[in-house]
């Protein structure tokens, strides 16, 4: 691409009306030193430009835990879940003691939002967060989402903020997500070894070469720079396009809403899937799989099809009807997600029935779709 093809793609990032910025722990605590009050009360401030543009902003924010571990005096993450959470319930409250401070100073009131998986995964509790943040927007308050690690196990961790980032884009239907790391974006290879390692200016969410490209996290954060090209692909389900660039160049936000040429933005290429379909896809808890045969498989991907159990040969797992199932293919690769009809013992008595055969499996009816189209997500 040339570059005026990318400052085209750049100028673009003006209309994004809703934004999530992700901040991240090695910028909020200076590398482990204590909160970086300074770099803080910047991103307020050009945060605060934003709002003030009339863009809607969520921020989604780490640094609980290694704040916490820096109140305590820990000078090495612990592996303990008890201790992490401790951690994190002491480094909550400098955490939002500061941006409530700095965005004070603009007028504007924020609002605690601590999130785990299992808040996401329900329905039910999907759809309630999601109603409680478009309210917040609605009433010019900034959302500030952080992953409830308090309570969190290792059954319901995010496993980092990037994927609750690209969750949370999901979650309010974001136009653009923005990562700050304390890199200047994603490179053609790891630059602080690689010194002819260059920056990726613009491509697309979905080029698996980037998860190649991508480096290993650093000693507070979880993430690193691969967590951060899956987040860009999660978001781009929703139509977000994701923004990879470095928190501590100067004025780094309001140099985007410009339209400047820093960092990395990967496009998402696609319009975004309805909101039902974003929940299913952003799943990461699911509570089965389905083997499907090559015509299933096949009518799912070419033809906009329901499943339907006849071309389902194998089901395991534990679910019951409306949960998130996977469907992979007789080789084990992931073909999609949805929102299953039936109970796994249902579902075991009626593989490669025909419809015509349903009712003399089970003695009733309930759907005569194993998944319905309008449940099912393609991956």
């Amino acid at each position: 691409m040339t570059t005026e093809q990318w400052q085209a793609s750049r100028n673009n990032l003006k209309d994004a009306k809703r934004w999530v910025i992700k901040i991240g722990s090695a910028l909020l605590t200076n590398d482990g030193k204590g909160l970086n009050r300074e770099g803080m009360q910047s991103w307020v401030d050009q945060i605060a430009g934003l709002l003030h543009a009339g863009h809607e902003v969520v921020l989604v924010s780490s640094g609980s835990v290694a704040e916490g571990m820096t109140r305590l005096g820990w000078k090495a993450r612990p592996d303990e879940v008890h201790k992490l959470q401790a951690a994190a319930a002491v480094g909550q409250m400098g955490l939002v003691q500061a941006y409530e401070t700095s965005f004070s100073k603009h007028g504007r009131h924020t609002a605690q939002v601590l999130l785990t998986h299992d808040d996401l995964s329900d329905r039910k509790r999907y759809l309630n967060a999601r109603t409680t943040l478009r309210t917040l927007l609605d009433m010019g308050v900034v959302p500030i989402i952080n992953e409830n690690d308090t309570v969190v196990t290792d059954e319901i961790c995010f496993g980092d903020n990037d994927t609750l980032g690209a969750l949370a884009a999901n979650l309010v239907e974001a136009d653009l997500l923005v990562i700050l790391t304390d890199q200047d974006g994603l490179y053609t290879a790891d630059p602080r070894s690689n010194p002819d390692a260059t920056l990726i200016f613009e491509g697309m969410a979905s080029d698996p070469q980037y998860a190649a490209m991508a480096g290993g996290g650093g000693a507070l954060g979880r993430g690193g720079m691969v967590t951060k090209v899956r987040a860009a692909t999660l978001a781009a389900r929703s139509g977000a396009d994701t923004l990879i660039v470095g928190g501590r160049i100067d004025n780094v936000i309001s140099r985007l809403h410009q339209g400047e040429l820093v960092g990395t933005l990967l496009k998402a290429g696609q319009a975004p899937v309805a909101a039902r379909k974003q929940w299913i896809a952003g799943h990461l808890k699911t509570h089965g799989i389905l083997t499907l045969d090559d015509g299933a498989v096949k009518a799912l991907r070419t033809g906009g099809r329901s499943l339907l159990p006849i071309g389902v040969s194998k089901a395991t797992g534990r679910f019951e009807r409306g949960e998130v199932v996977e469907c992979r293919d007789e080789r084990g690769q992931l073909v999609a997600k949805g929102l299953v009809n039936y109970s796994i013992s249902e579902a075991q008595k009626i593989l490669k029935t025909p419809t015509s055969g349903l009712e003399e499996a089970l003695g009733t009816v309930t759907e005569p779709e194993m998944i319905h189209r309008d449940n099912l997500v393609i991956l």
